[in-house]
């Protein structure tokens, strides 16, 4: 199937928005303003955990960014964002605002690669 130039826009309105999102938080991971220590702290992190999340968050996103390793940075964002998931529910958060957020951020990762990359499309519809 073609790549129309509908498909492409969505795509990279998917992924762009997935790729904010992350970067946003993983850099504010690494730069800790006290806003984002405070939320680490009541999710259990103590503060110190905050780069090794950043990091592991920006080096899969930036891997989900670039088309050659687009599928292997999906598949890691999607294990970050499981990580998110469980510490919502071992929380007992509210359902649809937290603990399903990292959901909708999966989704747009997904759906960007899908739209994106033929061979995902493939992967999933052979």
């Amino acid at each position: 199937m073609e790549q129309t130039k509908t498909r492409t826009w969505a795509a990279g309105i998917l992924s762009g928005a997935a790729i904010a999102f992350m970067l946003f938080d993983s850099v504010g991971k690494l730069f800790k303003p006290a806003v984002v220590v405070e939320s680490t702290l009541e999710l259990g992190y103590a503060e110190h955990h905050l780069a090794a999340i950043g990091i592991i968050g920006l080096i899969s996103t930036l891997l989900y960014a670039f088309s050659r390793t687009a599928f292997l940075g999906a598949v890691l964002l999607t294990g970050y964002l499981g990580g998110a998931i469980a510490t919502h529910v071992r929380l007992d958060s509210p359902l649809f605002t937290h603990t399903l957020f990292p959901v909708y951020v999966a989704v747009l990762v997904w759906g960007g690669l899908w739209l994106r990359k033929e061979s995902v499309r493939r992967l999933f519809f052979s």
